[in-house]
């Protein structure tokens, strides 16, 4: 099982931003998928789920409205769209997969800040 977040970077309060998690050795669609965050000094927190069946979504009430969570079956990777960023939206965000056993990505850093 591997997971690979990627399209983190700068972007400007009000911006936004695309981030993916690749997956390889398991279906994405066969498991719940959830997107976390950790700014510095600070505990991980939950930011979205995608159950794998229906599929139905989930946010923290902190995103909720502003971010977007998807999967692509075909290209086995689950999506985080991120819009209206603010400046305490900045962490490093994980994707995870729990199978048995938690599976966590190496994280893609985002920082919001003009």
């Amino acid at each position: 099982v591997q997971l690979v977040e990627s399209g983190g970077g700068l972007v400007q309060p009000g911006g936004s931003l695309r981030l993916s998690c690749a997956a390889s050795g398991f279906a994405v669609s066969t498991y719940d998928m959830r997107w976390y965050r950790q700014a510095p000094e600070k505990e991980r927190e939950w930011v979205a789920t995608i159950t794998k069946t229906s599929p139905r979504t989930y946010y923290a009430d902190s995103v909720k409205g502003r971010f977007t969570i998807s999967r692509d079956n075909a290209k086995n990777t689950v999506y985080l769209q991120m819009n209206s960023l603010k400046a305490e939206d900045t962490a490093v965000y994980y994707c995870k997969a729990t199978i048995n056993v938690p599976y966590w990505g190496q994280g893609t850093q985002v920082t919001v800040s003009s």
